[in-house]
């Protein structure tokens, strides 16, 4: 995998653009800044672990993340780009809609980059 670009201006506009994506359930502007290919990893920091491949899978996890919680806050959110990698570290918030529970969580997502848009997107997260 290659780096987008050398500077981290590059990667902070791709992920912003990322963000806004998944943040609006629009999977033609995420499909924008992701490869045809992409490849996310995700671990809830629990007992849920999945692979999303695919616009139609991503939303539906989306849409199952948005079932689940009533509320969901990402806080101190910091990117660390290194050569072959970015790395977003982040506390996240969220309040379970059956239950009312709280729970908060640290988390750090790996980012990697092929042909000037993202190709893999791992997360890890931890309970507080």
């Amino acid at each position: 995998m290659q780096t987008i670009s050398a500077s981290t201006t590059g990667r902070d506009e791709l992920l912003k653009g990322f963000a806004r994506a998944l943040f609006k359930n629009d999977m033609d502007a995420l499909y924008n800044v992701v490869a045809p290919d992409f490849l996310w990893n995700f671990h809830d920091g629990l007992a849920t672990t999945k692979s999303l491949v695919g616009p139609t899978v991503i939303r539906e996890h989306l849409a199952e993340q948005k079932a689940r919680f009533s509320a969901q806050r990402f806080h101190e959110v910091v990117y660390h780009h290194a050569t072959e990698m970015t790395f977003m570290t982040f506390r996240v918030s969220e309040t379970l809609r059956e239950t009312g529970e709280q729970r908060e969580q640290h988390g750090v997502e790996c980012y990697t980059f092929k042909d000037g848009k993202l190709a893999t997107k791992d997360v890890y997260r931890k309970p507080i």
